[in-house]
């Protein structure tokens, strides 16, 4: 799906008022380098899910500034029209790498690296971040509930809960690339082929005289796959008995049952068993209902006869914690024609950065191809490689491990050179199954829900000389002066 209007202007204001900062300064014409990472995984978990790539590329390919645009800043009174004219003539000029959609992701890893000119550099950051922080966090949503599902179809139905139009349709396209098997939004069928699913609301059953009509009805009309909803008025005694009447008569090629309300775990094992005994075990049966993986999870455990399940607000919105938390930051500047390391230092551990222009390492075992640790280096360092590597945590470097019988693969790739896409888009269908295959390379510790395994993302030695060199040096410099 392609938007509709021109996306240049969706950016915070400040992102204007530095582009006219710079353009006004002897800076203008300096490169920086900026990453894009995250700092901690949703719902305490192990790795999120790269996603948005493809609607980055879409924006960055028609980054242009409209006459609408122009006389829209004109008239904020604060830029001059050399500025203006700047904007007026914009072309995207900067390198882009990102880590391919459907990757697992770790905290504090660039997942996406701009290069390029200034100006341009930090203008596109609102939209980037806006973009990655909403699809990697359905998608990772998405996977944790399809997990959970233990290899029973998730389909998406959470359009009418999700937060506005784009939210639906690239919440439907996140959730795919998560594991989902459809979704309930026909936009994102026809756009992405995201194959969508639905049978019938409840009014449909009210419509009718009597549920009986209702159903035949329906059965009349959709022959090959019938699949009636039955909790309208009373699953075991109305809806249930009415289902099995009709389809008995009419006898569909495929048939099922939906539930939407009511205890789950109970409704679903006594269906299995009243279906069963009239020859019926062909017959699926589908949930919903506020689902999420830890319900999905437990009913499961409780024995409930679910053959798939549609899930709505709770994953749509990821509502136990809907908010990914991406974050985009200067990293080097260039200085006399050479990148200089640029750091952000806070009290909050944390929130400190990795400085420099950088490139990202996924070790995988050779033996059992798992993955072993994720290496973030400076970009002039060799690849690793050899029989033995060593890697130690950044915050506690007595902490050390020694790899072996390892190949490294560099997670970041180039999407965009000097503004020119060099990198060809995979399809969706594409995506979902290499977030599947990499999400069988985790070891199965990552994937608990609770107290998972931790993965280490570790810096280089040379990195970490660089960033804790910075860190002496700006404590030095702006701390106070003890009387």
């Amino acid at each position: 799906m392609h938007d509709q209007y021109n996306m240049t202007m969706l950016t915070d204001f400040y992102e204007l008022t530095m582009a006219n900062g710079y353009f006004h300064s002897d800076i203008r014409d300096c490169e920086a380098v900026f990453d894009l990472f995250f700092r901690t995984v949703p719902d305490n978990g192990s790795f999120a899910i790269m996603a948005g790539l493809e609607q980055i590329i879409h924006y960055l390919q028609n980054l242009k500034f409209t006459e609408e645009d122009i006389e829209y800043l004109r008239s904020k009174g604060i830029f001059n029209e050399d500025f203006l004219e700047y904007l007026r003539n914009f072309e995207f000029k900067c390198s882009l790498w990102a880590v391919p959609e459907g990757t697992p992701i770790f905290p504090n890893e660039p997942i996406i690296t701009v290069k390029g000119p200034l100006i341009q550099a930090q203008f596109i950051e609102t939209y980037l971040l806006l973009t990655i922080n909403h699809q990697s966090l359905i998608a990772t949503k998405a996977n944790r509930i399809v997990r959970a599902a233990k290899g029973r179809p998730i389909m998406e139905f959470g359009s009418r809960r999700a937060q506005g139009p784009s939210a639906a349709i690239y919440g439907a396209r996140a959730s795919y690339i998560g594991g989902c098997a459809g979704t309930a939004c026909a936009i994102a069928d026809r756009d992405y082929g995201v194959a969508a699913l639905g049978t019938m609301a409840h009014s449909w059953v009210q419509t009718f005289d009597s549920e009986y009509e209702a159903f035949k009805e329906y059965t009349r009309i959709y022959p090959d796959n019938a699949v009636l909803l039955i909790d309208t008025y009373n699953v075991l005694h109305s809806g249930l008995p009415n289902a099995i009447r009709v389809f008995k008569e009419m006898k569909p090629k495929k048939m099922g049952v939906r539930i939407d309300s009511g205890d789950i775990a109970y409704l679903t094992k006594k269906t299995r068993e009243i279906l069963d005994a009239n020859g019926l075990e062909d017959c699926s049966i589908v949930v919903s209902n506020s689902l999420d993986e830890w319900l999905i999870r437990d009913i499961i455990q409780e024995g409930a006869m679910i053959d798939s399940f549609g899930v709505g607000e709770r994953l749509i919105t990821s509502r136990s914690e809907p908010v990914f938390g991406g974050v985009y930051k200067l990293a080097a500047i260039e200085k006399n024609g050479t990148l200089i390391p640029k750091i952000k230092i806070s009290e909050n551990v944390g929130k400190i950065t990795n400085p420099g222009f950088k490139k990202v390492y996924r070790f995988f075992d050779n033996v059992t191809g798992r993955v072993l640790a994720d290496l973030i280096t400076l970009h002039e360092e060799e690849t690793p490689s050899g029989e033995r590597f060593e890697i130690f945590d950044p915050e506690a470097v007595w902490k050390r491990k020694r790899l072996y019988n390892f190949t490294a693969k560099e997670l970041l790739v180039p999407i965009f050179d000097h503004g020119k896409l060099v990198y060809e888009t995979p399809s969706l269908e594409e995506i979902k199954t290499h977030c599947r295959e990499q999400i069988g390379t985790l070891w199965d510790e990552m994937l608990r829900f609770e107290n998972p395994q931790t993965y280490y993302v570790d810096l280089s030695k040379k990195l970490w000389d660089v960033k804790h060199e910075l860190i002496q040096e700006n404590t030095e410099q702006y701390s106070e002066v003890e009387e």
